[in-house]
């Protein structure tokens, strides 16, 4: 029987696990630290806007990682600057009766462009998702999951292009645990599309005006846009959906506040964040297609200070990354 290895126990991994443990679908999930700890301990503390729920699941520690089997499936849900340590580690995992994990398929749910070519030096078999899910992880042994009627949206495809019956079979299981998906053999087109809303993550660790912020968040975005052309991506289109998402939302007094997304709650809780990843992907193109993306350099630059300095959301301001723009 298939079998999903969920690995990251964050906000998503662990919503993930909740519904493949309420949906009869096979699973183990594998995190590490106080989450993982707190799971196997207590069980998850599983909120949705009709109910919260205790719930037990098949977790385990990474530092005892379940024996694999022929027919697993691998989902990555770490943090893109988590990739490289994982996929290393993963890889080389033997399989019952034969193998390595580096045969397996692995579905990479990161945001950005970064981790499918990280973990193409490593698995053979890879599958890329854009996932848009409004998710909260700040308390150890909790996850907030406001979307309805559905959890959150996925787009998957083999990477770098095409489907086959595995990704197709993935997106069945997705839709049979919740989620609106679609399979799509364009899946770089829907990542870039997704990398776009992404890199105004940053601008909520700032204090401003809700006019303020907006009005530089849009102006980050434009230049991703334009540096995405330039580097000759095509980023997908919202009308070019074959599934409908126009009656998904964002549930009343769900727990998911507006303004608390990936990277505030990333420095909420005292780690690291995949900036480097989001607006330096940004940056990186920029400075290999020879244009300028003096926005989301000061974003990254001024979101490496404020960690390096310890500071929590909200206090800098705004004016402080606009100055480097």
């Amino acid at each position: 029987m298939t079998r999903y290895i969920i690995i990251g126990a964050g906000a998503v991994g662990a919503s993930l696990a909740a519904e493949f443990e309420t949906h009869g679908i096979a699973y183990v999930l594998v995190g590490r630290g106080a989450q993982i700890a707190h799971i196997v301990r207590h069980g998850l503390t599983y909120r949705r806007p009709q109910a919260t729920r205790q719930i037990r699941l098949q977790a385990v520690d990474s530092a005892t990682p379940p024996a694999l089997r022929p027919d697993d499936r691998l989902v990555l849900t770490v943090k893109t600057q988590d990739v490289e340590a994982a996929t290393e580690f993963w890889a080389w995992q033997p399989v019952d009766g034969g193998g390595l994990a580096s045969d397996l398929p692995l579905v990479t749910v990161q945001n950005g462009l970064a981790a499918e070519d990280i973990a193409l030096r490593r698995f053979s078999r890879l599958y890329a998702a854009s996932i848009k899910i409004p998710a909260r992880y700040t308390v150890t042994g909790e996850v907030v999951v406001g979307g309805m009627p559905n959890l959150g949206v996925v787009t998957l495809g083999r990477y770098p292009h095409g489907l086959d019956d595995t990704a197709r079979a993935i997106a069945a299981d997705l839709a049979t645990a919740g989620y609106l998906t679609e399979a799509r053999a364009d899946i770089v087109r829907w990542k870039a599309e997704k990398l776009i809303h992404n890199v105004t993550n940053a601008t909520e660790l700032f204090d401003a005006t809700p006019e303020a912020r907006a009005a530089f968040a849009g102006g980050v975005a434009d230049e991703a846009r334009t540096v995405l052309a330039a580097a000759g991506l095509d980023p997908a289109h919202p009308s070019e959906r074959t599934v409908d998402i126009s009656g998904w939302h964002v549930a009343e007094d769900s727990g998911i506040e507006r303004g608390q997304q990936s990277t505030w709650q990333s420095f909420t809780r005292g780690t690291s964040s995949e900036v480097d990843y989001l607006n330096g992907e940004i940056v990186r193109l920029a400075r290999l297609n020879g244009i300028p993306a003096p926005h989301n350099a000061a974003l990254q630059q001024a979101v490496a200070r404020l960690a390096r300095n310890g500071g929590q959301p909200g206090s800098v301001a705004l004016e402080a990354v606009n100055g480097g723009a």
